[in-house]
């Protein structure tokens, strides 16, 4: 497509991870014409968990079982949170939506919908959440009980330790042991592997008889089993039942470092049902340059030379995170946005971005850092005026949320990523 031909849409979506997703699937499935780019987003990296909000005050570590009462605590302590332009509906539409979407795509979740989960990490820690992928479930409901359960790890899967999540949970869980088991076709080569390549090998039946015969000698009196989160890449729920089945007890999946299989699943849960709902996706590909046009148009020049595309738009949501998705830049003298320019909400100077020490309780300022928004989510400028009348912010890239030490950063990403499709609507 050259520049003469530009492509012209009603909403264009800058990012790839949870509230670009999120955005582009609320903007399709209202009817607009919707443009998604960026590059890879950090779901790929995530845990697959989606939570809503677990910890308020951080500097307290206070967990909350009730993720609702502890949006209405952050609201009332921090009233420029993200979800203080949300009502309860609005959030809770939000999640059902996109869950909805993602078990239509064969990614099924569950939750309790008024109570956060607790479940088991990589490292044999505990953590609140609040949507769990039903691979995982089992796990969810075996924790309080703490029945007999084997914990299998896989030789070769270096970043998965069944023996150190037993020996950590122990005094918690008596009743936990561990298994080191040798992955179907892998025992006679010398390697490393990842999560991605096992769970590609079990889509294929004789690597999932081999693996559920290595498993059956050492269930012993176990009533439930955790493994790793390889179990599969696009029919995991299938996989799990059929070793269920076999094995005689349920299976769980224990989320694994990044890059995660679960998060692996998620991200192309997303590219392939936002797909099916005709959003034209440029993957890969960064923002060159925005301007404005007449009509209140934006023109988007996207691409890496010598292939470019030209964008016309009526509307742009800015999903495109932090400083790890690159929405947001520090040098040595400021906090910048990297595609308008923004301002950003940060201390006065760099001396201040960090408390002095290195694991303070309650977090480090630079992480409040962000796009400040109105009411309908759009960025505003100096003096507290929104910029543009149509170019809105979503997800991680607003101020005043610590989403990784809250637990909040689905949530906070899938619920503006609708307050802003609403806005933009509204301002149509």
């Amino acid at each position: 497509m050259s520049d003469m031909d530009p492509l012209k849409c009603d909403l264009l979506v800058i990012g790839r991870g949870m509230a670009g997703m999120a955005s582009a699937l609320f903007a399709a499935n209202r009817g607009l014409s919707t443009v998604q780019v960026g590059m890879t987003g950090e779901i790929i990296f995530a845990s697959g968990l989606l939570d809503l909000m677990g910890v308020h005050p951080i500097e307290e570590k206070k967990v909350w079982q009730d993720p609702w009462a502890a949006i209405d605590s952050v609201v009332g302590d921090l009233p420029d949170h993200p979800y203080a332009h949300l009502t309860k509906d609005e959030i809770n539409t939000s999640f059902v939506e996109v869950l909805s979407f993602l078990q239509n795509e064969g990614l099924t979740y569950c939750r309790e919908e008024n109570y956060n989960s607790r479940m088991i990490n990589p490292w044999g820690k505990t953590k609140v959440t609040y949507c769990v992928p039903k691979s995982m479930w089992s796990g969810v409901k075996a924790l309080p009980k703490k029945p007999r359960c084997l914990i299998a790890g896989f030789r070769g899967l270096s970043d998965f330790s069944a023996r150190q999540i037993v020996e950590t949970l122990q005094h918690q869980w008596p009743k936990l042991r561990a298994a080191q088991i040798p992955f179907p076709d892998t025992s006679h080569v010398k390697e490393i592997f990842t999560g991605d390549i096992l769970a590609q090998s079990l889509e294929l039946s004789m690597n999932r008889k081999k693996l559920i015969e290595s498993v059956r000698k050492h269930v012993k009196d176990a009533e439930v089993i955790g493994m790793p989160a390889i179990l599969g890449m696009h029919h995991t729920d299938e996989i799990i039942s059929e070793l269920e089945e076999e094995i005689g007890v349920p299976v769980f999946e224990i989320p694994t470092p990044p890059v995660s299989v679960p998060g692996l699943r998620l991200n192309e849960a997303f590219i392939r049902g936002l797909s099916a709902k005709g959003v034209k996706q440029f993957p890969q590909s960064q923002v060159v340059k925005v301007r404005r046009e007449k009509a209140e148009e934006f023109e988007v020049i996207v691409g890496h030379k010598p292939v470019q595309h030209t964008l016309l738009t009526k509307g742009i949501i800015l999903a495109s995170g932090r400083f790890w998705g690159s929405g947001l830049y520090a040098d040595r003298h400021r906090i910048r946005e990297t595609i308008f320019d923004l301002p950003v909400y940060q201390s006065e100077n760099r001396n201040k971005w960090h408390s002095d020490d290195f694991l303070e309780s309650g977090g480090h300022p630079i992480n409040l850092a962000g796009v400040e928004i109105d009411h309908l989510f759009r960025p505003l400028d100096s003096s507290g005026r929104p910029l543009f009348h149509r170019l809105f912010a979503a997800g991680s890239i607003l101020a005043h949320h610590d989403w990784m030490r809250m637990k909040c950063g689905s949530g906070v990403s899938i619920a503006s990523a609708y307050g802003a499709v609403k806005a933009s609507l509204r301002l149509a």
